[in-house]
């Protein structure tokens, strides 16, 4: 599966219908985005069954501003609509599997029950 360019447009249809969507928050003009592109496409090959998406910030800027975007790469993974992950950098190919790994053994009913939680609390 290629990757799929996120705009505001697409964006909540995108993350509400996909349990699984990991998004890549680039420029262009930016150096450790372009070595990091070949190893986000190739993963996107690896995992057919995770949406891998690109936000393009220079053409973006109200989506990145949205997620308060501060410095590229960021990615960012959802699972069943919950940011699992936001971290700013880009990784070598096996750090990327690594994390992808990580997230898929996540145990998301246990997840929501934890957000419940918290936000019980918060109302509390």
């Amino acid at each position: 599966m290629s990757t799929l360019e996120l705009t505001g447009e697409n964006l909540e249809e995108t993350i509400n219908n996909n349990d699984f969507v990991i998004i890549d928050f680039w420029a262009p003009w930016c150096g450790p985005c372009q070595s990091f592109g070949p190893i986000y496409e190739e993963a996107s090959e690896k995992y057919p069954e995770i949406v891998f998406a690109k936000v393009d910030t220079q053409a973006q800027p109200e989506l990145a501003g949205h997620f308060s975007i501060r410095s590229i790469p960021t990615l960012m993974i959802f699972r069943e609509q919950v940011i699992l992950y936001s971290e700013a950098g880009a990784m070598q190919a096996s750090q990327f599997d690594e994390l992808i790994t990580r997230a898929k053994e996540l145990d998301m009913a246990e997840v929501h029950k934890q957000i419940a939680e918290e936000q019980k609390k918060a109302e509390g």
